[in-house]
């Protein structure tokens, strides 16, 4: 088959470390090929390379066959490369069809072309079997489709080689079928992908071939048919992986959070949380599964102070905690890893030993009387960057500076660290690796067989049946059906969060605890 991109011996280093040492990367027309490998190991710094983002200190692209020079995302798009990138690049206030044409705007005389921008983005959309509104503002659609204005904006500019960054990080399982929908209608039209992902099963399902990297060098070219998950795991992190969480029997305790009847609105101010009542003791896990935006997020908004709820009360370890300020909240023994790690669990530019005491910035040893002991601060950081193998050069990098991974990872690290009577996990491994994914879940575990509870938000149902006691649905803001876990699989999770019931020899599944 015809190479429509070679990479060879690419080199990049940045401040103490080198992202990629001597990398060969090779893609086929009308293929998908996945770039694997566990968080910081270097793919995106690949990929930002090929993108025009990044120099590299040494080594050579051709594209199609051509030795080429690419200074800037321009010069990429320009050679047919389009990247959609982990956090969407959209403006959130302009339409589906004036981001798609941003940039490249149809024009009648000075003035722009709105309704052939909109005809344009509609035949672009049919040709490759997209269902998305053209009028549609960004910030009003969920990030499905958002994603799918990203890669039609990358097609609207010519690409024939297409760099997906963690696509499926945020997406529903529906999304994501859709999405290899979407794949296979590009390759059918000649077009090539390559995929960054740590998701194994998508890899195997997606994908025909597979360059595994671990710490900036390549471990190993496969085909996708020749190979398995477990031999992937084992290429990616350099040692077995047990995809398997282990995990004993629940020892449940004193109750530790209580919701009774509660409401809450959204964002545009609709009901988005309707009557919702659990109980939740130490000592269990309980999953909270569903389809997005069923009102999960507002659901734990409102629990951790981040959103004012309507109605109800909320208990935690009989304290009246309803909208309560975030920082009581938190004092009363919270910890929150939230499903949004850039806008809810990070700030950016601080560096890593500042972001590692969020949240308890104001307590003791950190500060006294408003002061702060950057001394005990970095002594902290280094001690739980160390414990949960956060991958970076030092504590004094900026948190914008570590890959996905890792920046989850810190947020993990210092959540758990607050040692809470209460862990709230909304989306706990969203776009990390399976040896980052094996850690995330065994300390979650032992979260809980300290007696903790925990409450896991989560899209995955591998994640929700691999770790919860017991499964409570969402379906339209309401909870549909708790399942005892030894009750529960996906068929039965599946009806729930469809809006169906469920019904047995007693009746329908229990709708509260």
């Amino acid at each position: 088959m015809e190479k429509v991109i070679e990479m060879k011996n690419i080199t990049k280093v940045f401040p103490g470390t080198i992202a990629n040492e001597d990398v060969d990367f090779t893609l086929l027309k009308g293929e998908t090929h996945v770039l694997l490998g566990e968080n910081g190991a270097g793919k995106t710094t690949l990929m930002n390379i090929l993108y025009g983002l990044y120099q590299p200190e040494k080594g050579d692209i051709y594209i199609k066959g051509e030795k080429v020079k690419l200074a800037n995302p321009n010069d990429a798009i320009k050679r047919g490369i389009g990247m959609v990138h982990q956090h969407f690049m959209l403006v959130h206030n302009f339409t589906v069809a004036e981001n798609i044409v941003l940039g490249t705007e149809p024009r009648r005389g000075l003035k722009i072309d709105i309704n052939k921008a909109i005809k344009d983005v509609e035949e672009i959309a049919k040709k490759y079997g997209f269902n998305i509104e053209p009028t549609a503002i960004i910030e009003d659609i969920g990030v499905g489709q958002q994603q799918k204005v990203e890669i039609l904006k990358a097609l609207y500019r010519g690409a024939q080689m297409l760099i997906l960054d963690e696509p499926t990080a945020v997406l529903t399982p529906k999304e994501i079928e859709e999405l290899a929908i979407i794949i296979d209608n590009l390759k059918a039209e000649g077009k090539s992908v390559i995929l960054i992902t740590h998701k194994l099963k998508e890899v195997m399902s997606m994908s025909d071939r597979v360059t595994i990297i671990r710490r900036g060098k390549v471990t190993g070219i496969v085909n996708t048919k020749d190979t398995s998950i477990d031999e992937l795991a084992e290429l990616m992190v350099g040692r077995k992986v047990k995809l398997v969480v282990d995990k004993k029997p629940c020892n449940i305790n004193d109750e530790i959070l209580s919701v009774e009847n509660l409401h809450a609105k959204d964002a545009r101010n609709l009901p988005a949380v309707n009557g919702v009542s659990f109980r939740l003791s130490g000592g269990e896990i309980l999953g909270i599964a569903g389809v997005d935006g069923n009102g999960q997020k507002e659901l734990i908004e409102v629990i951790t102070g981040l959103r004012k709820a309507e109605s109800g009360t909320i208990k935690l370890k009989g304290k009246n905690i309803f909208n309560r300020p975030t920082r009581e909240i938190i004092d009363s023994g919270i910890g929150h890893i939230p499903e949004d790690r850039q806008k809810r669990g990070l700030i950016l530019n601080y560096s890593l030993f500042e972001n590692a005491i969020l949240g308890v910035q104001h307590k003791e040893p950190f500060s006294k009387k408003g002061i702060l002991n950057y001394n005990k601060i970095r002594e902290y950081a280094h001690k739980i960057i160390t414990e949960f193998d956060v991958r970076t050069p030092s504590d004094e990098v900026s948190a914008a500076s570590l890959s996905g991974g890792n920046q989850q990872k810190l947020i993990v690290a210092r959540e758990i660290s607050k040692d809470p009577d209460l862990l709230i996990a909304s989306q706990p491994t969203r776009g990390v690796d399976v040896g980052a994914i094996e850690f995330i879940h065994k300390r979650l575990v032992q979260e809980r067989d300290s007696g903790k509870a925990v409450l896991l938000v989560s899209f995955e149902l591998d994640e929700i049946l691999a770790l919860s006691d017991r499964i409570a649905v969402m379906y339209d803001g309401r909870i549909v059906g708790i399942l005892n876990r030894e009750d529960a699989n996906e068929q039965k999770l599946g009806v729930l969060m469809a809006g169906g019931t469920l019904k047995d020899e007693e009746g329908e599944v229990s709708q509260s605890e």
